[in-house]
């Protein structure tokens, strides 16, 4: 039995035929995945189900999701936001670059099906949220998708991926947006999701730019303690 839905996102449409059937198989193996956690829960879903209910081997799943975590915290629009960053112009200050980024991937990732779509996001959020596992493991997933974050921020602002200020500014947006999916799920979905991101990232000032903030930079380059004032 072959899933409902095995679209190629449009962000991979460009790919060559060997890697969008790799996706294809991803998505497939995800949606059987979904399939099964409706029915029965995410618990009593195991590898073996998934493997059959996507006519693929078990060997397969693992292939493409090391863990049954993965599958649920994985998706093909994870580099996305990473690409849209890039594009933007360089002089444009670096929150308003992430609120436009994170708005296009999300309507993106929405464009090629919404139904389905919405559909498989709520239940994929409601899944990290209420499940332990799944939470636990998205802890990860946050360090790995907050280290892209800071490549990215460190070419915009001309700083290092490793300074404390790139690393905390990253992580912190991360958190606000795990926070911000949480809220949503608590309200059960009621509220427009891009409306929150947009009042979660209100709470960020811009990371300035390095030639922009030649004091900090001086701060760190020089251990000398300031002078004594009385």
């Amino acid at each position: 039995m072959t899933t409902a839905r095995t679209p190629v996102p449009e962000a991979a449409r460009h790919l060559s035929l060997r890697e969008r059937k790799k996706i294809k198989t991803r998505i497939a193996i995800r949606d059987a995945t979904y399939a099964l956690i409706r029915e029965q829960g995410y618990e009593a879903t195991t590898v073996e189900q998934i493997a059959e209910r996507a006519e693929v081997s078990p060997s397969t799943v693992f292939r493409y999701f090391p863990t049954k975590e993965d599958i649920v915290l994985t998706d093909e629009y994870d580099p996305l936001v990473e690409d849209l960053l890039r594009e933007r112009p360089e002089d444009e200050p670096v929150l308003q670059s992430l609120r436009w980024s994170i708005h296009k991937g999300l309507t993106m990732a929405l464009a090629d099906g919404p139904k389905f779509e919405q559909d498989e996001m709520i239940l994929r959020t409601r899944l990290m949220v209420e499940v332990p596992a799944l939470r636990s493991r998205l802890m990860e997933s946050m360090s790995v998708t907050g280290r892209m974050l800071c490549r990215v921020l460190a070419e915009r602002t001309g700083r290092d991926e490793n300074d404390l200020e790139v690393r905390v500014y990253a992580m912190g947006l991360m958190g606000a947006l795990l926070e911000t999916m949480i809220y949503w799920v608590e309200r059960d979905f009621g509220d427009d999701l891009l409306e929150l991101i947009d009042r979660a990232l209100a709470a960020f000032k811009d990371l300035p730019k390095l030639r922009d903030a030649p004091q900090q930079a001086a701060k760190r380059q020089d251990p000398r303690p300031g002078p004594v004032t009385s």
